[in-house]
């Protein structure tokens, strides 16, 4: 039986498995989609299925529980996307990121926002968060409205190196947009 994580007026959000392995395929081939995160470089499925969804599915044993979320259709069960919400180490498991992968079709419609603010709330208040952040390139503009729809707040901005090699708009670096726990409360 796969677990649910949680609902929201147009979405399920369950927990990855391997049979998802071709809609992550798909979804990380399309070079819209993954612009901002390897410069839309195409995958193989092989990949896809040997390193890829191996890193995501153990992060549920690493992390509690927590990991990357398949956003299914609450009508359908359509796979919509994905979302990321868990820590980035064990060493601080009340500090959790924030991502989200979503299909164009989607695009447009508040799905990534009303997925992003389901999860900081049920993070506040189920999962005692002290902080839930985001990072994304600093041209994405679409992922910044998204972050920023959801209450999040601009942190900084910073500089990686790409292991793809430079893609077009990182020279503007990335940043990263963060809330806690009490910016959440006080927002009501």
């Amino acid at each position: 039986m796969v677990r649910i994580f949680l609902e929201t007026e147009r979405m399920v959000l369950r927990e990855l498995t391997e049979e998802d392995s071709g809609e992550v395929f798909r979804l990380n081939n399309d070079p819209e989609v993954m612009r901002y995160l390897n410069g839309g470089l195409p995958t193989t499925f092989d990949e896809v299925r040997s390193r890829t969804m191996p890193l995501y599915l153990d992060r549920y044993a690493r992390f509690d529980g927590h990991g990357n979320w398949v956003a299914a259709d609450r009508g359908t069960g359509e796979f919509l996307g994905l979302f990321k919400f868990h820590p980035n180490t064990s060493a601080e498991p009340d500090d959790f990121e924030l991502g989200y992968r979503m299909y164009r079709s989607t695009w447009g419609r508040g799905l990534a926002t009303e997925g992003a603010i389901a999860l900081i709330g049920k993070g506040f208040t189920e999962l005692d968060l002290r902080r839930v952040w985001a990072q994304t390139m600093t041209v994405n503009t679409g992922s910044r409205r998204v972050m920023e729809k959801a209450g999040l707040r601009y942190v900084r901005t910073f500089f990686t190196t790409w292991p793809e090699g430079p893609i077009e708009g990182s020279e503007h670096g990335d940043v990263e947009y963060a809330l806690t726990r009490d910016e959440w409360l006080a927002q009501g």
